[in-house]
């Protein structure tokens, strides 16, 4: 009896059959307007046996073992990714030369799926080449070699999004700096709290419980109730205090939205210091001592660089957090791309929501990909 070897790759495989009926693309005569789904045969007749012969192809490769297998699953993954996305764009090309200026061609959920399943299956064969994180990284990162040189050459410029892009550059560009200034300006202050606090809480262990039970209920306030609490008090101690408005506080905007991102960071930074100082081995500590070392070179020496990889742990956890709740404190006046996204949705306008929540996403996994390499690397140089 044939045994599957890859049940992941299987139904990955299985669910891109069904995918095929979806619609590919999205035609409508300007971006107002919803228009009408496009399905992959009404744009390449004959295409629907390519578009099942290929998840065919995977259910075969999932029923066969060995190293080979994966890499051919890689690259032939990586092939559909990008052979779905120089598609798409080449029917935007087609669609604009005989519609209008102003039609705008996007992705249907049929494209979103497959690019979707083409990841998926991408990372599940990286997984299964290699344990190091260092490769996985790499492998990981060159998959998107080809596509960005697509975006370079071009080849996507009529999709509905790279038209929005276009005409909203300005508005981007702002929304990146502000959505960056958002994440270091929680970072810098979460870290010159956390790290003092984390190391005070370690040092008096019968303080943690009521430390952790204070930041663990500031964790569960829900982020806007959090945004609105910050509102009243700063306003009032602008009225109060007339000179805190030239130094940029203010009810609303970036004062309230950083203070509650750097309320939300203590929790996972301060976890992180007391976990990552506790877990330093007794006999590591007591062999520092053997040697001579005081106790701010057994800390500077021995504790710190043997707690940095918990350490980064947790603030990876913060960056990629901050990431996405900050697209939530545009609803005070913090900007960012979550000011698109809002005014997308009341505009109804789907190229302007995904305008703004696709950098979010982009920007949260770049975060996690090098903080990830950066403890790969970190641990990688202690082990030898």
């Amino acid at each position: 009896m044939i045994r599957c070897q890859n049940r992941v790759l299987l139904l990955l495989a299985l669910i891109a059959l069904a995918a095929a009926l979806l619609p590919f693309g999205n035609y409508a005569p300007n971006r107002l307007v919803s228009g009408e789904a496009r399905a992959l045969w009404q744009i390449w007749p004959r295409s629907l046996l390519l578009a099942w012969g290929v998840p065919l192809l995977f259910i075969v490769l999932s029923f066969i073992r060995g190293r080979y297998v994966a890499i051919a699953t890689l690259l032939l993954a990586q092939g559909v990714f990008t052979l779905l996305l120089w598609a798409i764009g080449d029917a935007a090309i087609r669609l604009a030369e005989s519609g209008s200026p102003l039609a705008r061609t996007s992705p249907g959920s049929g494209v979103w799926l497959w690019l979707m399943l083409a990841l998926l299956a991408s990372s599940d064969a990286i997984r299964r080449l290699t344990s190091r994180t260092a490769w996985r990284w790499l492998l990981n990162a060159q998959i998107w070699l080809l596509p960005c040189l697509l975006l370079w050459l071009g080849k996507l410029d009529e999709l509905s999004l790279l038209k929005e892009y276009a005409n909203r550059q300005d508005v981007f560009d702002d929304a990146l700096q502000q959505h960056l200034l958002l994440l270091f300006g929680t970072l810098l202050p979460g870290l010159l709290i956390g790290i003092p606090f984390g190391l005070w809480c370690w040092r008096h262990p019968a303080r943690q419980t009521r430390v952790f039970a204070v930041l663990n209920v500031i964790q569960t306030i829900p982020s806007v109730a959090l945004f609105g609490l910050l509102i009243a008090p700063l306003a009032g101690l602008v009225q109060q205090f007339p000179w805190l408005s030239r130094v940029g506080v203010a009810g609303t905007g970036l004062t309230p939205a950083l203070i509650a991102l750097v309320l939300y960071a203590l929790l996972p930074l301060v976890r992180g210091v007391v976990a990552g100082m506790q877990q330093v081995p007794a006999d590591v500590l007591e062999s520092a001592t053997a040697m001579g070392m005081g106790r701010g070179q057994r800390f500077w020496q021995v504790q710190l660089p043997l707690a940095m990889p918990v350490l980064l742990r947790s603030l990876r956890v913060v960056a990629v957090q901050t990431v996405g709740m900050a697209v939530v404190a545009a609803l005070i006046g913090a900007g960012g791309f979550g000011a698109l996204v809002f005014q997308g949705l009341l505009s109804s306008a789907l190229d302007l929501v995904l305008l703004g929540v696709i950098p979010v996403v982009a920007l949260a996994v770049i975060t996690d990909a090098l903080f990830s390499l950066g403890i790969a690397l970190l641990e990688g140089e202690q082990g030898d």
